[in-house]
């Protein structure tokens, strides 16, 4: 599995790219990584200067140069727009704030932020002993990486229980077994492996198994869809595509390093 943690490392770097450049042509922030405040002046700017900070960590961690602080940057950076921009809004604004559903986009940004740790922790040989105090700081978050994405992936299980009747019209009708029982399939799946990945238990059998379900769901659902439908809703199923490689990613470079199991 160690053979894959590079091209891991690329394809996450490339999904997460793929899902910030949209907000360039749309001027504005994907519904992944900021909620639509009410009033916030300048969304234009801020949103071409997150997309900027985000692609130049991603070149970072591709041609490794300072890979491991561009990842922890990039991690840092990711785990605090979410939580001061989608956590409160949730709370306060959103009107529909006891339901899942209104959650959901959102939860991708905290994946994509432990995915960042994780990356860092691959780049462990590179552990310089003179960073800086931030960067000692955010060392500390990696061993929470993991945890990250595995609270999105379990989240996400539970969504495709709750609204089992929308998530089955993605299936593709051609897939023998039914829409309703591989809706039922990958939830118990996402949540099975989001749970062993989170407790360290088998955690990287349990990590390359997911990577492997989420390949073969981006190649069979999230490739598809974008290719029939590639500029409704602002460019969402192309989205999901890149974010579907960049999660698959993710589970890819757990299931290389080492990690200690329980």
């Amino acid at each position: 599995m160690k053979k894959l943690i590079k091209p891991a490392q690329v394809a996450y770097c490339v999904g997460l790219a793929g899902m910030v450049v949209p907000q360039i042509f749309y001027r504005g922030f994907g519904a992944n990584f900021f909620p639509a405040w009410p009033g916030l002046p300048w969304v234009v700017f801020w949103s071409y200067l997150f997309t900027f900070i985000v692609l130049a960590c991603c070149a970072a961690i591709v041609f490794e140069k300072n890979a491991r602080t561009a990842a922890l940057y990039l991690g840092s950076f990711l785990l605090a727009v979410y939580c001061l921009g989608y956590i409160p809004y949730e709370l306060i604004i959103e009107p529909h704030k006891n339901s899942l559903g209104t959650w959901a986009d959102g939860l991708k940004e905290p994946a994509l932020a432990g995915g960042a740790f994780i990356i860092a922790k691959s780049f462990s040989n590179e552990r310089d002993q003179r960073g800086s105090a931030f960067i000692k700081l955010w060392e500390k978050l990696i061993p929470f990486g993991p945890s990250f994405f595995c609270i999105t992936m379990i989240l996400f299980g539970v969504c495709h229980l709750l609204y089992t009747d929308f998530v089955a019209t993605l299936v593709p009708a051609w897939i023998p077994g039914g829409r309703v029982f591989w809706t039922y399939f990958a939830a118990i799946a996402l949540i099975g492996s989001g749970i062993a990945i989170a407790l360290g238990v088998k955690r990287q059998l349990a990590a390359a198994l997911l990577g492997i379900m989420i390949f073969i769901w981006l190649l069979v659902i999230h490739i598809p869809l974008g290719i029939a439908d590639p500029f409704g809703r602002q460019g969402n199923y192309i989205i999901g595509a890149f974010s579907a490689l960049a999660f698959s990613a993710i589970a890819f470079v757990i299931a290389g390093v080492k990690w200690k199991e329980r």
